[in-house]
């Protein structure tokens, strides 16, 4: 009974084989015979075959092109079982191996197991052990394809919130990428400089259906207007003086694709017409040449304020605007998730302290506050200059406090950059009381704000009150210049020594 069950699902794998399985296999051995009778079935299973006598010809092979499966001989003139299994596994470790040999090869086969040999099948083989054998590798192998194309979405997933935030706004952001990325639709990005538009546009090709193709970004202000059409369309030899060959265009090499037209307010308007063209009809006209080539790219345009501005300024096309917008995905800027400040400059911090070799304490309690007060206009790549010139100014494991935040005046909260009183972190959890109702009101820029100035009061009185009204004294306690002791006593109105 249990010898006719076992024929019974050979027999159901066999048919499953062959109605089912279409890949290549590599058959290695040095027996024509047997090659003939294994290249017969195995035909008969849907497979490509693919012949090799010895070892060395088996690598010739794999060195253009990857079978889903080797068939390997363990005794053959030349390299043996074991060490093929070692060459294969340096150059294509993800394809299963299934050794055939004798019952005297049994303990060296074992050894070519430990090397990453998947199964082995004994001499003359059973065509219903084969048939097993065959469907198990490659199941194993569909698997193996299964987690790691999971584990490279989980990586895709997680590296939008490495990269921007964790926000509620960024998690948003991540479920429309999730959505709109596997559709054909050109997309539309708005979103001020720095603030993460190539990370979403790259978000977006790492889950659309082209992701295996090339990524190619183009700045469409750092092109010449004299040499966009050639950049992005290409030319053949002689269309004009200098052009000694063919080039590709940025639509040609992004073929099977994204093309990223970043900046895309800034291309010049005759070449926004060509655009819209290329777009509609999915082909280009390279410059010099009467035909056109048929180009298949999943366009994204990123724009730093929104082209409706410009439509109704007349400088950029209308018919082109609604074309590129098919979907549009909004970035918001730094200010307005303030939650992600700390994180990203947090991330930033260790990815600078790996970079320059050196190492701090963190942000201390001031540095923080001020963080979270600035309006932050160069959004995500101001804090990363930010952090990264800190580190630089701070002292080797020391806090990072207001004096080392290089912000700009304009923006920056008072005294971000002149006062130097350095505070631990735990002084951090417990904020100034606030009242409850007050607060519901008020924005959270706005609430650190406040608590930011009546620390820096409290700061210049208790300086005023050590020197005893002497402002000179404390300009140098606090490590300022006396014209800006002066500035925020009259600001803040401190009078302690009255």
């Amino acid at each position: 009974m249990l010898g006719m069950r076992v024929c019974i699902v050979a027999t159901l794998i066999t048919v499953r084989l062959k109605m089912s399985t279409s890949g290549a296999i590599l058959l290695v051995d040095d027996e024509p015979a047997y090659r003939a009778t294994m290249r017969r079935v195995l035909r008969e299973w849907n497979f490509h075959v693919w012949e090799a006598e010895d070892g060395d010809q088996a690598l010739a092979i794999v060195a253009g092109k990857t079978p889903d499966l080797i068939l390997l001989d363990f005794k053959m003139p030349g390299k043996n079982g074991l060490e093929m299994v070692r060459e294969f596994q340096a150059v294509i470790p993800q394809v299963p191996i299934i050794m055939v040999t004798n019952d005297s090869d049994v303990k060296l086969v074992v050894n070519a197991l430990r090397n990453g040999a998947y199964d082995y099948l004994l001499k003359p083989v059973d065509r219903d052990q084969l048939s097993v054998a065959i469907t198990h590798a490659l199941e194993k192998r569909q698997l193996e394809r299964k987690v790691k194309e999971l584990r490279k979405k989980l990586h895709e997933r997680q590296s939008i919130f490495e990269l921007m935030g964790q926000s509620d706004q960024v998690h948003a952001l991540a479920r429309i990428i999730e959505k709109v990325a596997p559709s054909p639709f050109t997309i539309l990005i708005e979103g001020e400089s720095g603030s993460g538009k190539e990370v979403v546009t790259r978000s977006v090709h790492n889950r659309s259906l082209v992701r295996d193709g090339p990524f190619v970004p183009v700045d469409c202000g750092a092109i010449p207007e004299t040499l966009i059409e050639s950049e992005l369309f290409g030319y053949v030899k002689g269309a004009f003086t200098g052009a000694l060959s063919d080039k590709q265009g940025h639509f040609e090499m992004a073929a099977g694709g994204t093309l990223f037209l970043d900046e895309i307010a800034n291309l010049p308007y005759i070449a926004q017409q060509k655009l819209l063209r290329v777009m509609q009809e999915k082909s280009i006209l390279k410059l010099g040449s009467n035909a056109a080539r048929p180009v298949d790219v999943r366009i994204i345009a990123a724009t730093n304020r929104p082209l409706e501005h410009f439509v109704a300024e007349k400088a950029f096309r209308g018919d082109l605007y609604y074309r590129l917008k098919e979907v549009t995905i909004k970035v918001p800027p730094l200010r307005r998730r303030t939650e992600d400040i700390i994180y990203l400059g947090q991330h930033f911090l260790s990815e600078s302290q790996v970079q320059l070799g050196k190492r701090s304490r963190g942000f201390n309690r001031r540095a923080l506050e001020i963080m979270l007060a600035y309006v932050w206009p160069g959004n995500v790549r101001e804090l990363r200059n930010v952090v990264r010139q800190a580190i630089l100014l701070c002292d080797e494991n020391d806090w990072i406090g207001p004096e080392h935040l290089m912000l700009a005046e304009a923006d920056a909260p008072s005294g971000a950059t002149e006062t130097a009183e350095h505070c631990a972190p735990e002084r951090a959890a417990t904020p100034p009381p606030q009242d409850g109702n007050k607060a519901e009101n008020r924005s959270l820029a706005d609430q650190v704000r406040e608590a930011t100035a009546d620390l820096e009061r409290d700061i210049l009185t208790n300086a005023l009150r050590t020197t005893r009204g002497n402002k000179v004294q404390a300009a140098r306690l606090l490590r300022i210049d006396y014209k800006t002791m002066l500035r925020k006593i009259k600001q803040y109105q401190v009078t302690p020594w009255a």
